[in-house]
């Protein structure tokens, strides 16, 4: 199996993604690196809108990932409610 990372910049806004990708994906590794935090899990990877609302206090769109997203691999599956990162068999 492949693995699916994601790399978004280190700052405030992320770290509460990033929080919610642990939290979401317990076997992920998270790599922080200088300006920039990588996530990566094998097969999969997905951020639920619910977990970072509910580490926020605030309502999330998911849309909003794009703004502090720096790459990523993986096929990208992306609706209101999560987005997820996978390998299509």
């Amino acid at each position: 199996m492949s693995k699916t990372y994601i790399v978004l910049q280190d700052n405030d806004q992320s770290r509460f993604i990033v929080e919610a990708i642990e939290q979401d994906n317990p076997d992920a590794t998270v790599i922080h690196q200088p300006a920039m935090i990588r996530i990566e899990n094998e097969g999969s990877l997905v951020i639920r809108r619910e977990t970072v609302e509910e580490l926020t206090g605030m309502d999330w769109d998911v849309q909003s990932l794009h703004i502090n997203l720096v790459t990523l691999c993986g096929n990208v599956e992306e609706d209101e409610d999560q987005f997820k990162l996978q390998w299509n068999d």
